[in-house]
C-alpha cells in the first residue's frame, strides 16, 4: 500500500489532507514524493522558522542523539536550562519557564499557574480566565475550552468551568469579577484570521488588569520566535505580560512548548510534569534556532525579508482587488481577505497545482506563514507561481 491508502487505513481522519506527501526540503522549497517542487509558504503552520533542512539545526541535533536524547525531568538537564535563559534573555522579561511538547501543553500551564495563583489571593476563589470570540488556544479538553470558537466545543464536554468569551478587548472590562484570575488573549489571532490586535487597547488592557491585581496571560505560540519582528509580539505591542506561552518556531521543527512567567517559583514539585518536555533533543534543537534567528534578527536581514514579502503581498492584493478584499497582518504572519470561502478554497487548491504552498484562516483568510529565512527569489518565485494559480481561477 502507498503512503495514501495506509493512512487511510490506520490513522483516524482528524484532518482534511491534500493529495501530496513531501520527503525533502531546502529552506522555503519543498519536494513532493514524484520529484516535484514547491515553494513553501506554510512552514508547517509556522513551524520551520529556519528553514526546511537547517544544516545547523540538524548539526546540533546530530551530535545531541550521537550523545544522549532523553533522560526525564527528574535530572539536570543542560541544554533545557541553556534554552530557558535564551529565551528569557530574548523576551526582555523576568520570567521562568516550565517546557512541554505543544503549544496546548503552555496554554495549559499557563491555566493551571494562573489558577494557582488565584487560590493564593485571599478567602475568595479566583479561578475564572477571559478569552475572546475566534480565539485558538489548543485542542485538549482545556485548552479548546478556552479557545472561543463554539464550534470547537462540540462533542467533548462537559467541561472544566470557568471560561468566560468576550466579543472583543473592549468588552473585556465589563466580564471581569472577584473570580476572575486571568485574561488570555493572542496578539494576532491566527486561527481566527491573521487579525491582529489594537495596539492601544491591548496597552489599556494592561494598566487595567495590573490595576485590579489579574493576571495578564498571551498566547504567543504562534507570534513568538520573532514571526512578527521582534522575539515577542508582547515587545512589539509594548506590554509586560504576566505569563507569555510559546511553541511552533522556536523549535524549527522539533516539538517544545513553553509557559514562562513572572510569578517567581509559579509551580513546585508534584504541580505539573511532563514526561518529555524539555529534553535533550528538544532543547538543543531550540538553542540553535534561537541563536540563528537572533543573529537573523540582529543582521537586519529579517526586517529586510519582512519587508519585502508583505511588499509581495501587498501588490498581489493591488492586483486583484476583485478576489481580495484587505490585507491584514503583522511581520510574517500576513494574510488577504477573500470575497468568500469558495474563492479561497479554490485559490488553495489552484496554488498547490502551480507549484506554491499556502494556508487558510479562519473562514475567509488566505494565511502566509513562510519560513523566516526564505529567500527573496524564493518570496519571488511564490508570488509568481500564486497570481498564476488566482488567474487560473
Amino acid at each position: 500500500m502507498n503512503t495514501k491508502e495506509l493512512d487511510t487505513k490506520y490513522v483516524l481522519p482528524t484532518y482534511a489532507r491534500v493529495d501530496v506527501e513531501f520527503v525533502s526540503g531546502t529552506n522555503a522549497t519543498i519536494t513532493d514524493s514524484n520529484g516535484r517542487k514547491y515553494i513553501d509558504f506554510t512552514s508547517g503552520i509556522g513551524v520551520v522558522s529556519v528553514g526546511h533542512a537547517n544544516a545547523r539545526v540538524n548539526a546540533a541535533i546530530t551530535t545531541q542523539i550521537s550523545k544522549i536524547t532523553h533522560t526525564s525531568n527528574l535530572y539536570n538537564i543542560a541544554p533545557q536550562a541553556k534554552a530557558a535563559q535564551k529565551i528569557v534573555e530574548a523576551s526582555g522579561y523576568d520570567m521562568q519557564c516550565f517546557f512541554g511538547n505543544s503549544g496546548a501543553e503552555a496554554n495549559e500551564g499557563a491555566i493551571k499557574i494562573a489558577r494557582k495563583w488565584g487560590e493564593s489571593q485571599g478567602e475568595i476563589k479566583k479561578y475564572k480566565i477571559i478569552t475572546l470570540q475566534n480565539s485558538f488556544h489548543g485542542r485538549t479538553i482545556t485548552t479548546v475550552k478556552a479557545t472561543g470558537q463554539e464550534a470547537m466545543h462540540n462533542y467533548f464536554g462537559p467541561f472544566p468551568d470557568g471560561f468566560v468569551y468576550a466579543d472583543n478587548i473592549a468588552q473585556v472590562a465589563s466580564l471581569l469579577d472577584d473570580h476572575t484570575c486571568g485574561v488570555m488573549i493572542e496578539l494576532v489571532q491566527g486561527e481566527g484570521g491573521v487579525q491582529p490586535q489594537n495596539k492601544e487597547e491591548v496597552q489599556a488592557l494592561e494598566k487595567l488588569l495590573k490595576k485590579k491585581g489579574i493576571l495578564f496571560i498571551v498566547d504567543e505560540v504562534q507570534t513568538g520566535g520573532y514571526r512578527t519582528g521582534a522575539f515577542l509580539a508582547s515587545q512589539v505591542y509594548e506590554i509586560t505580560p504576566d505569563i507569555v506561552t510559546l511553541a511552533k518556531g522556536i523549535g524549527g521543527g522539533v516539538p517544545i512548548g513553553v509557559v514562562m512567567t513572572s510569578i517567581k517559583n509559579a509551580l513546585v514539585a508534584g504541580d505539573h510534569g511532563s514526561t518529555f518536555g524539555g529534553n535533550y533533543l528538544s532543547t538543543v534543537a531550540t538553542c540553535e534556532v534561537l541563536d540563528i534567528l537572533k543573529e537573523y534578527k540582529q543582521s537586519g536581514d529579517l526586517e529586510i525579508n519582512t519587508l519585502y514579502f508583505n511588499k509581495a503581498v501587498k501588490k498581489l492584493y493591488d492586483t486583484n482587488k476583485d478576489i481580495f478584499t484587505s490585507q491584514v497582518g503583522l511581520g510574517l504572519m500576513c494574510g488577504l481577505r477573500v470575497k468568500d470561502a469558495q474563492t479561497l478554497t479554490r485559490i488553495i487548491s489552484h496554488a498547490k497545482e502551480n507549484g506554491v504552498m499556502v494556508l487558510k484562516a479562519g473562514r475567509n483568510t488566505l494565511r502566509f506563514l513562510p519560513p523566516l529565512t526564505i529567500t527573496q527569489e524564493e518570496i519571488d518565485e511564490g508570488f509568481k507561481s500564486l497570481q498564476s494559480a488566482i488567474s487560473s481561477l
